[in-house]
């Protein structure tokens, strides 16, 4: 059997256990104790394939559906492969800990979400697979209302049902714009294989009209800046599962299209600026994002604004690939497509891992507002432990995944040749700038995430009850939180996987420098220039740990003199003491109280007990989507009154458009 072969098996197979959902509805047990580990095995073969087909020549197949003179078309090369390995080794972990968190969920509920969650799974398999854009569609669909009802699960609260509405417009929206670029991709040929498109030689205007509209479409179901709303909202909403594959694995399925269409279909016409868009949009997605993390106070929106800034992350680099590659320097561009794929795989692991903790955070508490929690390191050992590694890795530090990746975008960044426009020059190092300020933001908001929910005393009543993640919920975070740690102590041997994509996309890959030094160093260019050893630096922070705990248990433990820490001058410490998620922000807040739209409710001095209140608002929605809606509406409005309810007018319509078009059409 061909790598292809077992990926359908693993498609039919989750298709088999979503109907099973349905069938055992009545059986939650059957469902949490069967159906989801089946899942998470199906996982587990679809990433061993796709780990197996990187290295191998791409393989077709066509399945006798769809149409009768459109029959579904199959690729498997080594840039879906690398994505199917992202779906299979993130939802692994995810169906692990769904088949502990879903345990309680009624009966009936459960089977219909069984059913949504594998067939949701199914989609993005079929769309990582599709070869035509008939079958990508049907599959992009498919995929967009499987994770709509996801989101809406608990559709009987009216702001749930409000944020599904907002994913599926904006959802469709794109999805318009990504079968505009089918058709100007396939050139008025009539055939929409993607075997035709890679061949279909296009003028530089249709060119980059095809690269606009899939940078656009697919940019909307990645949440790019400013069609990113629909995140924020749809997160917090989706059961905690949900959110972690719709953040983790549904948002590379964008990514993904956007590298097949600039990179398979357009890959001999880029044009240098089309990667400084790209660049732009991704670095100002990434500011964006993470600017507003830092403010917030609901834990899955902080991680949803996260989700922005990592995708403005991966959007950055591929507009770095594109630029450098036009430009002809391969070297550099290989490097800054590797770093952009490591980052998503590694995003697909440390966002996912996080939240999923949350999801137990708020399964065990019923909380949301990080200003409820805390001191839950006391409570949820394991969940604590797990999530501050999910912490570290997000937040760039070694020895994890996520500082691998940064790192290597950053040295892309620096060791960039002199560009033939010379203003690139410039504005390279400024490019560098700001991917180390949102990395430094990043860390600041994880720091807060992490101190305001696990450390201090619990400042409300309902953490003090809490309890610690169940085995199957620890298995599946357990998974994540060790690809965590792989991706960041082995780069080289993942990076050697990456290049099989490179070297398809743009001709050149990174593993002849990556590792020169052998397995224990990661050249990305040159030793003299810049090489890291992850496994090295962990055996320092590990050996110096060690070291510190055993001298302190041999020559202080016992010697001194314990008392209480100086509390200031207060003998009564309270929870209202300990900094909060709010005052956590507020110097950020403070400094970009504009850009924020903050609105506060201060108090008079003579309040007896003052309450202080701020929230922040996307002031893309008053500048853009606000307007747009009211212009809708008054169109919406005119058209209506169109609508008489007479018969002879409605003939009279279509009379006068029967005239101009036998008047105006040739």
């Amino acid at each position: 059997m061909l790598p292809i072969d077992y990926a359908l098996c693993v498609i039919a197979l989750w298709l088999v256990l979503a109907v099973l959902g349905l069938a055992l509805q009545g059986s939650p047990r059957a469902i949490t104790r069967l159906i989801f580990p089946l899942g998470a095995f199906g996982s587990l073969v679809l990433a061993a394939t796709a780990l197996i087909a990187l290295s191998q020549t791409p393989s077709v197949a066509i399945l006798p559906l769809g149409l009768p003179d459109l029959p579904f078309h199959l690729r498997l090369d080594a840039l879906s492969a690398f994505f199917l390995l992202i779906l299979g080794a993130a939802s692994l972990g995810i169906s692990l800990y769904s088949a502990g968190y879903f345990r309680a969920t009624a009966g009936g509920t459960l089977g219909l979400l069984t059913f949504e969650y594998h067939l949701f799974l199914a989609s993005m398999a079929m769309v990582l697979l599709a070869d035509d854009a008939y079958f990508f569609m049907v599959a992009w669909e498919t995929m967009a209302i499987s994770s709509y009802f996801l989101v809406t699960t608990d559709h009987k609260v009216p702001e749930i049902r409000s944020a599904g509405f907002i994913y599926l417009l904006i959802a469709h929206i794109g999805a318009i714009a990504i079968l505009m670029c089918f058709g100007v991709l396939q050139g008025a040929h009539g055939d929409f294989t993607f075997e035709a498109m890679r061949h279909n030689a296009l003028s530089p205007f249709w060119a980059s009209a095809a690269f606009l509209l899939a940078l656009f479409g697919f940019g909307a179901k990645a949440g790019m800046l400013p069609l990113h709303v629909w995140l924020p909202e749809a997160h917090p909403a989706a059961p905690s599962p949900v959110s972690a594959m719709m953040s983790g694995i549904m948002l590379k399925t964008a990514i993904y299209g956007i590298l097949r269409v600039s990179f398979d279909f357009l890959n001999t016409q880029h044009q240098w600026w089309w990667g400084i868009l790209a660049l732009t949009l991704g670095l100002a997605t990434a500011l964006y994002g993470v600017l507003f993390a830092t403010v917030q106070s609901d834990m899955k929106r902080l991680l949803a604004y996260s989700s922005i800034e990592n995708i403005g992350i991966i959007i950055a680099g591929i507009g770095l690939a594109i630029l450098f590659h036009a430009n002809h320097q391969e070297q550099v561009a290989a490097l800054a497509l590797v770093a952009t794929l490591y980052h998503a795989l590694n995003h697909s692991f440390f966002k996912s891992l996080l939240f999923l903790g949350t999801g137990s955070v708020l399964h065990a508490t019923g909380e949301r507002n990080m200003g409820k929690l805390g001191g839950l390191i006391h409570k949820m050992p394991w969940v604590a432990l797990l999530a501050l590694i999910g912490v570290l890795a997000i937040s760039g530090l070694p020895p994890l995944n996520g500082f691998v990746s940064e790192w290597l975008l950053l040295q892309a960044f620096l060791l960039a040749p002199t560009m033939p426009q010379l203003y690139l020059n410039m504005l390279l190092p400024l490019g560098a700038a700001a991917l180390v300020l949102g990395g430094a933001l990043a860390a600041y908001a994880m720091v807060k995430f992490y101190g305001v929910i696990f450390l201090g005393q619990s400042r409300d009543e309902g953490p003090r009850e809490a309890h610690d993640a169940g085995p199957l919920e620890r298995a599946g975070m357990l998974w994540l939180a060790g690809g965590c740690l792989v991706l960041g102590l082995a780069p080289v041997f993942f990076i050697l996987q990456i290049d099989n994509v490179s070297m398809a996309l743009i001709g050149h890959d990174l593993g002849g420098t990556a590792a020169s030094a052998g397995w224990l160093w990661l050249t990305p260019v040159a030793a003299e220039r810049a090489s890291y050893s992850p496994l090295i630096l962990f055996l320092i922070i590990f050996g110096g740990t060690l070291f510190t705990f055993l001298a302190v248990r041999k020559f202080y433990h016992g010697r001194v003199r314990r008392g209480p820490a100086w509390d200031c001058g207060y003998p009564a410490q309270t929870p209202r003491m300990q900094d909060s998620a709010e005052g956590f922000g507020q110097p950020i807040r403070q400094i970009f109280d504009f850009f924020f739209g903050v609105i506060r409710e201060v108090p008079s001095p003579f309040d007896t007990k003052p309450h202080y209140h701020g929230e922040t608002h996307d002031r893309m929605w008053t500048l853009l989507y606000l307007p747009i809606a009211r212009l809708v509406e008054k169109i919406s409005t005119q058209i209506g009154k169109l609508q008489h309810g007479r018969i002879p007018l409605y003939l009279l319509y279509s009379f006068v458009t029967l005239i101009a078009l036998l008047a105006f059409v040739r």
